[in-house]
């Protein structure tokens, strides 16, 4: 056979058939006086199972590894089990977007926060959802959070801000929203902006405080939040800051 009868006869590209030439898949077939390559049913039998491999799902290297391997059975049982494990670790995750799809479909209100992972979401139910700045830029930064981290740090933040949901934490959090927003338009130095932060950190839960006693919480968290806010309003986030690191809370 020539090398575009191979390819017909299995099913994939001439280009195909030289890649796996190049890549040493396919071992190069006899050649006849006139140079042309000469195939035989040895050659289809590899190509068409390197085809089924890779249907499997397997990559180019892990088929070389085991068409190359003394004990083939052996080897190609193993890839196989971690492709079928990883395959299952998929169907898993797919299964969880699916649940999560359903119960977003099922809201009869659908809104910017309903696509918030459900433990953020309940935090989200307790912050202003509008009339306060501060409050705003609270939601904007804990969305970006949920989006772009990880499962397990989405986890370990909740937990933190979770004590923050109950009821009366509830009250006291829109309360502090209202002082700050009344700090808007203030000077730095006014005196409501030490007695506010005082009243901040003892609102923030231990834990969540701890988060921020790390060598440069203080600046990070300033800075971050500081382009935000106004001069007095970001004074209360140092100090905040401030007395939590120097507390060791």
């Amino acid at each position: 056979m020539r090398i575009g009868e191979l390819a017909a006869l299995v099913g994939v590209s001439t280009r195909t058939v030289r890649h796996y030439h190049h890549l040493g898949l396919l071992p190069e077939p006899v050649r006849l006086a006139n140079g042309y390559r000469e195939y035989g049913l040895r050659d289809a039998v590899v190509l068409a199972r390197v085809r089924r491999l890779t249907e499997l799902g397997l990559s180019l290297d892990e088929i070389r590894d085991v068409l190359g391997s003394g004990d083939r059975g052996g080897d190609l049982r193993e890839v196989l089990m971690e492709l079928d494990a990883d395959l299952a670790r998929q169907q898993e995750a797919i299964g969880a977007r699916r649940e999560r799809l359903a119960a977003l479909l099922a809201e009869e209100d659908l809104g910017p926060d309903s696509t918030v992972s459900p433990g953020l979401a309940a935090v989200l139910r307790g912050i202003p959802a509008e009339g306060s700045r501060v409050a705003e830029i609270d939601r904007e930064l804990l969305t970006l959070i949920d989006g772009v981290a990880d499962q397990e740090a989405r986890d370990r933040i909740l937990d933190l801000v979770r004590p923050l949901t109950r009821p009366e934490a509830l009250a006291r959090g829109r309360d502090l929203y209202r002082r700050l927003d009344e700090l808007a338009e203030a000077d730095p130095g006014d005196p409501r902006v030490a007695a506010l932060a005082a009243d901040l950190a003892a609102h923030l839960p231990g834990e969540l405080a701890g988060a921020f006693a790390g060598p440069y919480a203080v600046e990070g968290v300033v800075e971050a939040l500081g382009a935000e806010m106004s001069p007095a309003q970001t004074e209360v986030l140092r100090l905040v800051m401030t007395v939590v690191r120097g507390e060791g809370r």
